[in-house]
């Protein structure tokens, strides 16, 4: 259950998401990816998924660990059914 609890955090999922989805980031650009994050937010779920050993700091920016990429792989299929899903409730 905690990595539920981790991943229903305000943009956890997401911040995990795009660092694995564009590869290493610094922080700034990384903030304008997820658009609407604030900074105090990204900076906490930065330290919550370091924490968790998800990603980590490197010399290029916050990269995914093999753990993090691990359950990057298991959330794709998530990420498909919930474009199925948008499409659905299209009108």
């Amino acid at each position: 259950m905690a990595l539920f609890d981790l991943l229903g955090r305000r943009w956890a999922m997401g911040v995990l998401w795009t660092i694995c989805d564009q590869g290493p980031l610094g922080f700034a650009r990384l903030e304008a990816l997820c658009e609407t994050i604030s900074p105090a937010v990204l900076s906490q779920r930065l330290k919550d998924l370091q924490a968790a050993r998800f990603i980590e700091r490197t010399g290029e920016g916050y990269a995914p660990t093999p753990l993090g990429r691990r359950v990057y792989s298991e959330l794709l299929p998530l990420g498909d059914t919930a474009k199925a899903w948008a499409k659905a409730l299209e009108p």
